[in-house]
């Protein structure tokens, strides 16, 4: 594989993620007090926030400057790969998004950043390769499949992460249990580098969420938002590639947003609905809007989040029969969060008095 740096030594192992996460909450506590005047850029309240002041949105600017810090200590040791291609596409999603937060860019100049980020993703030697379910791991996918399935998977992996971004702590919290656990996937397959490149991502979100959880001081932003998106997808590219888990693990790792997203977006499509536009039917935002706090509701989707990732560095030693079984029953767990979200609906409808209405799909 192009993407297998070395091992680097246990003090860079130790050292890469506390650095990371010390310039990242120390950043990112001067970027929510507006400390730096370049950088102050407010979020609005929109027709899908649940906040109703504006509060600044350059908390990624602060994550991206601690994983930078984390990743230059450790560059003698994370191999070419890392140093050029997914840098080059992570700088250009970082730019653009950043134009993104500080003034609108059009959505055709996003996607095209975004497909072309994809497209430095290949040329870095990472691809979806393989269907990446269980038993099917030697079966490769059509030569023709593969670069569209590739840039499907990770510009939609942008763009749900910016989606699920809008409830506080809930991205942050995601970027640490999601990359932590592809860190200890990573470890557990003595993929140090992997490891590495995971824990510093993980480590500079755990110096970001003190800042964002309820009620956030500050916000991710489009900037931090996409950059984490794009960097979950390429973790699990490159850590599939290697043999470290099945793809349909590392999948598993970040499913409460993927589902989530994947899930709103289909029934947006079935309703007829302009997909693009501004809303508040994500499972979250449907809770909170049920009469949920925001406290209740992070602390079930971090018991979501911690089950996932927990249950895909389980499935590393099971068999496919076995990966089959894990697969179906989280199934069924989303198919109980879906009923759950429709159940709080109805009774938030009937403890107003109102009419308790048809569950969304």
């Amino acid at each position: 594989m192009a993407f297998s740096p070395p091992d680097p030594p246990t003090a860079v192992l130790l050292a890469g993620p506390v650095l990371a996460c010390c310039t990242a909450f120390w950043l990112v506590r001067l970027l929510r007090h507006n400390r730096i005047a370049a950088l102050r850029i407010l979020d609005e309240p929109n027709a899908r926030s649940l906040h109703s002041a504006p509060v600044p949105r350059t908390g990624g600017i602060g994550v991206l400057a601690g994983v930078a810090t984390g990743l230059g200590l450790t560059l003698p040791w994370l191999g070419a790969p890392i140093a050029f291609w997914p840098v080059a596409a992570t700088a250009l999603l970082a730019v653009v998004s950043l134009l993104d937060d500080r003034r609108h860019v059009p959505a055709r100049y996003r996607l095209a950043a975004q497909v072309a980020a994809a497209g430095l993703v290949m040329v870095g030697g990472l691809a979806w390769q393989v269907p990446g379910l269980p038993g099917l791991g030697g079966v490769a996918l059509p030569g023709w499949l593969v670069p569209v399935i590739t840039i499907v998977f990770v510009v939609w992996m942008t763009n749900l992460y910016n989606f699920m971004d809008g409830m506080d702590g809930l991205a942050g919290g995601m970027a640490v249990l999601g990359f932590g656990g592809l860190a200890v996937l990573g470890a557990l397959g003595n993929a140090h580098g992997f490891a590495l490149v995971a824990a510093v991502i993980a480590a500079a979100a755990v110096g970001f969420l003190p800042h964002n959880l309820p009620r956030a001081g500050i916000f991710l932003g489009d900037v931090g938002s996409a950059v984490l998106g794009f960097w979950a997808a390429l973790l699990v590219l490159w850590g599939a590639g290697r043999g470290l888990f099945p793809l349909w693990a590392g999948l598993l790792v970040f499913s409460p947003f993927l589902v989530d997203a994947t899930w709103t977006l289909l029934g947006r499509l079935a309703r007829g609905e302009a997909v693009w536009r501004a809303h508040r039917e994500h499972h979250y935002q449907r809770l909170v809007l049920a009469g949920w706090s925001a406290r209740r509701t992070l602390a079930w989707a971090y018991v979501l989040m911690a089950a996932a990732a927990a249950s895909a560095v389980g499935a590393r030693d099971l068999n496919s029969r076995e990966q089959w079984l894990l697969l179906a029953g989280w199934a069924g767990v989303y198919g109980l969060v879906h009923l759950r979200v429709a159940l709080a609906e109805r009774q938030g409808a009937a403890a107003q008095g109102g009419p308790s209405g048809t569950p969304r799909s």
